[in-house]
């Protein structure tokens, strides 16, 4: 179709060589839903497909650190009701961005889209760097979580101290670049979603099985929050950034614009499923690990538990695969920017398109992988990925957002909720943003760079 009332002059424009869709209305009339250009799949994948890739970001390989970084810090009542209230907020959150995926009769494929569309240049390029830095400290996370499972594999068959944890991320990064080659885009993960749920369930059953033994078999442990009173505020400030962090939900246009029509009544099914059945494991393997080991639980529970070394090395294979297969969901905007940009269609074969991803998704993970090598505090980068960006990605603008769209249609009570979350998540924010900072300084000084933690 030519270019419409539904061109924005901060978005791209619908062309003839582009897709639009009718659907009806309210009144039975057919309205034009513009969709803009772009290298990947839209439309293509079933609610259940969607829910998968968002339960697989959240019982990621991470959720086997919850338990000391969130419950540690925070302790029994903060941890639980912490990890509880921040999953009713993030899918309350989730689905205000959700209904704004056609705002304006035109389909925001992007989360920039969406901003530029309702607030202008200022907020697209914002929301853009924003968006950026979630993804890349994400992925940046990936890659260390990804080095040391396969180091705890390692250590389990020959702790010689000869390969140190620099060594494994940068074999988990070229584990990943070659995985970002084979998968063009994000709806052709298909039966890899199958294959990472597999491998979170193992490792999640393993964790949980041997967690079970070593709780029932050892002696009371210590519940109270570690540190003095000055480190404890900071710790509990940079808790909170990880509570946010297990429901990042800072590239929901992006995998909203895979579901199919109708799409935000099949996003909101998605979102259904995962904050209902998919949080389970990871609520289970948090309170579970928190319980075997108390204040001693660790940044990863396979480094906690005890057991037949077969089982162990198992569930550390496990967590490396899924960590890979991970990672490429957070990747996928920044390679559908980059495809889109250099016109990267057609078959995923062609000789041009295999080298760009070659040369592109393997320069961009291995910048990620030497970064993760140079700082591998995981903790920490989780805290600040929560206080930079997925605070105002998740919780700030989706209720300002909302506000804007919908200010006619809105009560008094209910515009004075959004802002009451508006402010509060911004405080949060900001002191998170503090806390982590802090928390990396002294981590730097406590390890050297390329440590092997």
């Amino acid at each position: 179709m030519s270019s419409t009332s539904l061109d924005h002059p901060l978005l791209p424009k619908v062309h003839n060589d582009e897709i639009s869709v009718l659907k009806p209305n309210m009144t039975s009339k057919l309205v034009a839903i513009g969709i803009p250009n772009t290298a990947h799949q839209v439309s293509n994948d079933s609610w259940i497909q969607v829910g998968i890739v968002l339960g697989t970001g959240i019982n990621s390989a991470f959720a086997l650190g919850y338990a000391g970084i969130i419950m540690v810090p925070l302790g029994w009542f903060g941890g639980v009701v912490g990890l509880i209230l921040s999953s009713a907020i993030s899918l309350y959150a989730s689905i205000l961005i959700a209904k704004l995926h056609e705002y304006g009769g035109r389909r925001h494929i992007r989360y920039r889209d969406l901003a530029g569309f309702i607030y202008g240049q200022t907020a697209y390029s914002l929301v853009w760097a924003l968006q950026y830095a979630n993804l890349f400290l994400i992925n940046t996370g990936y890659v260390i979580l990804g080095g040391q499972a396969l180091k705890a594999f390692y250590v389990l068959f020959r702790d010689d101290h000869l390969m140190k944890l620099p060594y494994f991320i940068a074999l988990a990064g070229f584990a990943c670049v070659l995985f970002a080659i084979a998968i063009p885009h994000l709806s052709a993960l298909r039966v890899w979603l199958g294959f990472s749920t597999f491998f979170s369930l193992v490792y999640v059953f393993i964790v949980i099985a041997l967690c079970l033994k070593d709780g029932l078999e050892a002696p009371p442990r210590d519940y109270s929050i570690p540190g003095t009173k000055s480190s404890r505020i900071w710790a509990t400030i940079g808790a909170a950034g990880n509570l946010v962090f297990a429901y990042n939900t800072g590239m929901l246009p992006e995998i909203q614009a895979t579901v199919r029509e109708p799409v935000v009544k099949n996003m909101i099914k998605a979102l259904n499923f995962q904050f209902t059945l998919g949080i389970v494991p990871m609520h289970a393997v948090t309170y579970i690990g928190y319980w075997a080991y108390g204040s001693n639980a660790s940044s990863y529970l396979l480094n906690n538990v005890s057991g037949p070394i077969w089982l162990k090395g198992t569930a550390n294979i496990a967590a490396f695969l899924q960590a890979i297969i991970a990672l490429h969901i957070f990747a996928s905007p920044m390679y559908e920017f980059l495809d889109t940009k250099y016109g990267i269609k057609g078959s995923a074969l062609a000789c041009k398109n295999l080298g760009f991803r070659i040369i592109v998704r393997g320069g961009y993970i291995a910048i990620t992988a030497f970064l993760s090598a140079l700082l591998p505090f995981l903790g920490d980068f989780m805290s600040l990925t929560g206080a930079i960006s997925t605070f105002p990605l998740t919780f700030i603008l989706p209720n300002h957002m909302y506000i804007v769209a919908n200010r006619k249609k809105l009560s008094l009570l209910q515009k004075s909720w959004h802002w009451l979350n508006i402010f509060f998540f911004g405080c949060i924010s900001v002191a998170a943003l503090v806390a982590a900072l802090k928390l990396i300084d002294v981590d730097s000084k406590t390890y050297h760079v390329f440590a092997d933690l």
